[in-house]
């Protein structure tokens, strides 16, 4: 027991309604370093949930008031992708593999032995209890002109603090990647390194949006009935990452210009102001420039968040760079699911460079994910999705895309690239706008916000 106390710390949820299996669960985590909140109801573990962030998520599938599954699921939808592992007296093969697609570590079904617990638990907290690499430039492979500019600019924010950064680029470039890699070059001195903390600005109701970054003292709204700690609070001293900030209703945006020139907040409620001594960095697949002509974005916040700027350009104006991030992504998802590593066969890069990858990054990991977990797991070579690849290839993602919207629509260009994508979701899902949103790397809310403006595609779903 003496090297528990060694070990790094990390918090994790146990969701689990009897007793003895919240017990041993709960038991084990402790022996390995974890700090514990045990939860037996979906309730109580959204309150938690509220408090403070977890690294790691146990879920029983059966509950009083509901399903492990379906709370996983609305974790995923408020953009919380910690660690999760599920476990049921009622397993279903159909439900593990759609969880495990949508990002579940692992899948236990009741009754498990204690080794079989220990094993799984260890394998999820390994990335938990390992240090975090100097740096996160290995997510940031290619030679490609384009990405060693990014690299340079990468580096010249982490070593400017004080200066708030900017990113922009499709969905799927990798700006969280990015984000954090700003965060880590920031702080690599410190040890142990601050937080970074995100802010999914989509997923949030506007009612909500100052109570989560601000905080709110106890009775400043209906339902409040404890102080709440805002993400700003909870990021000082490390990073606030403000993802897809265009998404911000235009009437808080006055509030956030204020917040990023003065570094000053006050809690929902509170007459006390609070400072943040942080760093700031933002992202969006919006371009701005747009956006403030059309009279969505304030013209005073965009110049406040672009004090350093970085463009992150799509996957298919950087080509060159595909075999080398394609092998990195399948490494990660072979050590994600403990597979044996298969091969590329050859000319399969080709297939890959004929395919534009409107999503980017993101839609390639997807493919290369679908693809092992439909290869044997004693195979040498990976079974490329091609049925998949040849379903998509001839759709015009980006070409034309305003045919696919109404005559009477004058959207701009980004606008009518975005209608498209989700029009195409919508159809290769059937309509089903959860399968839809995986497919195009974004929330279930999110896209339930963007459907919002085109009602005439929710109809169609």
């Amino acid at each position: 027991m003496n090297d528990v106390a060694e070990r790094p710390k990390f918090a994790s949820l146990v969701l689990e309604d009897d007793d003895l299996c919240a017990r041993l669960v709960a038991d084990a985590l402790r022996e390995e370093g974890a700090q514990v909140v045990v939860c037996d109801s979906i309730r109580s573990a959204r309150e938690a949930v509220q408090r403070e962030r977890f690294d790691l998520l146990v879920l029983d599938h059966m509950l009083p008031d509901g399903t492990g599954t379906e709370f996983f699921y609305e974790l995923r939808d408020r953009g919380i992708w910690s660690t999760a592992i599920m476990l049921t007296g009622n397993p279903d093969i159909g439900r593990a593999v759609e969880l495990t697609r949508n990002g579940l570590f692992d899948y236990l079904t009741k009754p498990f032995g204690a080794n079989q617990l220990f094993a799984c638990l260890r394998r999820a907290m390994l990335p938990l209890t390992q240090p975090e690499p100097d740096l996160a430039f290995a997510d940031f492979v290619g030679q490609s002109a384009a990405m060693k500019e990014v690299r340079r600019l990468v580096q010249q924010a982490g070593s400017t603090p004080a200066a708030t950064v900017l990113l922009t680029g499709e969905t799927g470039v990798g700006k969280d990647v990015a984000a954090q890699a700003i965060h880590q070059l920031t702080f690599q001195s410190q040890t142990p390194r601050p937080a970074f903390t995100r802010l999914n600005c989509p997923t949030l109701p506007a009612e909500m949006f100052e109570a989560e970054l601000f905080g709110a003292e106890k009775g400043s709204y209906t339902g409040a009935h404890q102080t709440r700690v805002g993400l700003a609070e909870a990021a000082d001293g490390g990073s606030l990452f403000l993802d897809e900030i265009a998404e911000v209703p235009f009437h808080l945006q006055a509030k956030l210009l204020q917040f990023l020139e003065t570094r000053e907040y006050r809690r929902l409620g509170s007459t006390d102001s609070k400072e943040f001594s942080g760093r700031i960095v933002a992202a969006t697949n919006r371009v701005l420039d747009e956006e403030v002509k059309a009279g969505r974005f304030r013209a005073d916040l965009w110049y406040r968040l672009e004090v350093l700027p970085i463009h992150i350009v799509p996957l298919r104006e950087r080509k060159e760079d595909l075999p080398a991030l394609a092998e990195l992504l399948l490494d990660k998802l072979c050590q994600k699911y403990q597979r044996r590593r298969p091969q590329f066969r050859p000319g399969e890069f080709d297939l890959l460079r004929d395919y534009d990858f409107p999503g980017n990054i993101r839609e390639l990991r997807n493919l290369l994910e679908r693809s092992l977990l439909q290869s044997p797991p004693d195979s040498s070579w990976l079974e490329l999705d091609r049925a998949w690849l040849r379903k998509t290839r001839d759709v015009p993602h980006l070409v034309a895309p305003l045919a696919a919207a109404p005559a009477d629509r004058h959207l701009t260009a980004l606008e009518a690239q975005e209608y498209a994508l989700i029009q195409k979701s919508l159809q290769e899902t059937g309509g089903v706008i959860r399968r839809a949103a995986a497919l195009l790397g974004l929330s279930h809310q999110a896209l339930l916000r963007r459907l919002e403006k085109w009602p005439e595609l929710r109809r169609a779903a």
